[in-house]
C-alpha cells in the first residue's frame, strides 16, 4: 500500500492508489486464485459444486454494525459468520464468498487491514474461499468508516429438504445457546452506560454444528433459522407464519444469561427479540428432540443447547410464551428493531 496512513478518495478512483490497496492489501489477505486472476468475475468448475450437491444456495446480506469492534468480534468475523450462517441452515455447504467494501474517505489504514485480515482468518478456518469483490471509497460523512456487503454460494445435498414451512404439532423447539448475547454486547459497547460485564458476542460459524447434526439427523429436523436482527421470537415468529402453527415457548426453559437478562430489565427490552450471530433455532420431530439435543449440547457450539417450547397446533399463526408463573401469553413481534444497527 502507500505510505497515506488513511483512506482517500483515491484509493477508490480507479488508478494507482486503488490497485496498491487491492493488490497490497486485499489479494494479500484473501489469496485465492479465482481472485488473484483479477477478472471482472470469479470462474469457478461447474463439477466441484456437482460432486457436492444438487442445488445452489446464494445469499446476500450488508453489514453496517456500529462500532466496528465489540467484544467477541468485528464487523469482518460478522460479515463472513452472518453469511455463511444463512446458507448453513439451508443444509448448504458454504463454499464462495464475494465481499464489498463502502470505505468512507478517513478510515486508518491500519484498521482496515485488521478488517480484511480478520474475515480472512474466519473464512479460510470454514474452508471458505473469498473468490471475487469491489472496493468503493465515499467522502467524509458520507457513511460510517465502513460498510460490508458479502454473498455467499453453497451446494445442498439432495437429502436435505429443509424449510420453515415443514414445521407440524408436536415438534419440538431447540436453540443452540444462549439467547441475546450479540445484542446486549454490541449495546454495551456503544453506549456509555456505566456498566461493566463479561459478556462477548456470540459471533461464529454454525456449519461445524448444522452439518453433523444432519449427518445424522436429516429427516428429523424440519427446519432450522439462524438468530439474528429479530432475536428467536422474531425467527419464530417467522417460522409459525410459514407453517401455519402455533408455537408455545416455555420461559422457564430458555437459557439467557444473567449479565443479558439485567440489560434488558434494566433498558426496558425483551430478550426474545435481541439479536444473535451465532445462535440457531431448530424444529424436530417430537420421536428425535433428546436425542438431538444431547448430540449438539456435545459440540462447542451448542453445549448450552436446550428444547425451549414446541408446535401446539394447526393454527392462526401465533407466538405463545408460558411464563415463569404458569400464565400464558401471546407474543407480539416489534414493529421495529430494539436496537438499530446491530449486525
Amino acid at each position: 500500500m502507500s505510505n497515506d496512513q488513511i483512506i482517500t478518495l483515491a484509493h477508490g478512483a480507479g488508478g494507482e492508489a486503488m490497485q496498491q490497496l487491492i493488490d497490497k492489501l486485499f489479494l494479500k489477505a484473501f489469496n485465492d486464485k479465482p481472485l488473484r486472476q483479477k477478472e471482472d468475475q470469479a470462474r469457478v468448475p461447474l463439477a466441484e459444486l456437482h460432486a457436492k450437491g444438487n442445488r445452489l444456495a446464494l445469499t446476500t446480506d450488508s453489514y453496517v454494525v456500529s462500532p466496528l469492534f465489540f467484544p467477541g468480534g468485528d464487523i469482518g468475523k460478522l460479515a463472513v459468520c452472518g453469511t455463511l450462517n444463512d446458507l448453513a441452515v439451508g443444509g448448504a455447504q458454504p463454499l464462495y464468498l464475494s465481499a464489498g467494501f463502502i470505505i468512507e474517505e478517513g478510515l486508518s489504514l491500519t484498521l482496515l487491514e485488521e478488517i480484511v485480515y480478520s474475515m480472512a482468518k474466519t473464512a479460510k478456518e470454514q474452508g471458505v474461499s473469498i473468490i471475487t469483490g469491489d472496493t468503493k471509497v465515499v467522502e467524509r460523512g458520507m457513511a460510517d468508516k465502513l460498510f460490508i456487503n458479502t454473498t455467499g454460494v453453497g451446494v445442498i445435498p439432495q437429502s436435505i429438504q429443509l424449510s420453515a414451512a415443514n414445521a407440524r404439532p408436536g415438534d419440538k423447539i431447540l436453540v443452540s445457546g444462549f439467547i441475546g448475547n450479540h445484542g446486549a454486547t454490541v449495546m454495551l459497547a456503544r453506549d456509555n452506560l456505566g456498566l461493566h460485564s463479561d459478556l462477548q458476542s456470540d459471533c461464529a460459524a454454525l456449519y461445524p454444528l448444522i452439518n453433523q447434526l444432519l449427518l445424522q439427523h436429516t429427516h428429523d429436523i424440519r427446519c432450522i433459522r439462524d438468530v439474528t436482527r429479530g432475536g428467536i421470537g422474531g425467527v419464530l415468529s417467522e417460522i409459525a407464519q410459514a407453517s401455519n402453527i402455533t408455537i408455545e415457548l416455555d420461559e422457564v426453559a430458555l437459557p439467557v444469561r444473567s449479565q443479558t437478562r439485567g440489560i434488558c430489565e434494566l433498558l426496558g427490552l425483551d430478550p426474545l427479540f435481541l439479536a444473535n450471530e451465532g445462535l440457531a433455532v431448530f424444529v424436530v420431530g417430537p420421536q428425535h428432540a433428546e436425542t438431538v439435543l444431547q448430540l449438539m449440547q456435545q459440540h462447542p457450539l451448542g453445549q448450552h443447547a436446550q428444547i425451549v417450547g414446541e408446535v401446539t397446533a394447526f393454527s392462526i399463526n401465533h407466538l405463545h410464551l408460558k411464563t415463569r408463573y404458569g400464565a400464558r401469553r401471546i407474543v407480539n413481534v416489534p414493529y421495529g428493531l430494539q436496537l438499530p444497527r446491530i449486525c
